[in-house]
C-alpha cells in the first residue's frame, strides 16, 4: 500500500484516491474518517486510515501558492 493517498473525489459511497504515482484506489467511505473531504491526505495505519493533517495543510498551501502565482498579472 502506498505511503500517502490523496482524496481526489468522493462519489457513490467511495473516496477515489490517488497515490504518489497517480494510481487510483477506491476506498469505501465507511472505512475512512467521518470528516474526510477532497484534497485530504491519508495514511494507512494498523487500525485503518487517518487524515495526515500536516501533509494536507502543506499541500493545500503549496497549491494555493501555485494558483496565486498563475493569477498574477505579468
Amino acid at each position: 500500500m502506498p505511503n500517502i493517498l490523496i482524496v481526489d473525489r468522493i462519489e457513490a459511497g467511495f473516496a477515489v484516491c490517488e497515490d504518489e504515482n497517480r494510481m487510483a484506489t477506491r476506498i469505501p467511505l465507511a472505512r475512512l474518517p467521518k470528516n474526510i473531504r477532497e484534497g485530504d491526505c491519508l495514511r494507512q495505519t494498523q487500525d485503518g486510515y487517518v487524515i495526515d493533517t500536516g501533509e494536507t495543510a502543506r499541500r493545500r498551501a503549496r497549491n494555493k501558492e501555485l494558483f496565486d502565482r498563475l493569477k498574477r498579472p505579468k
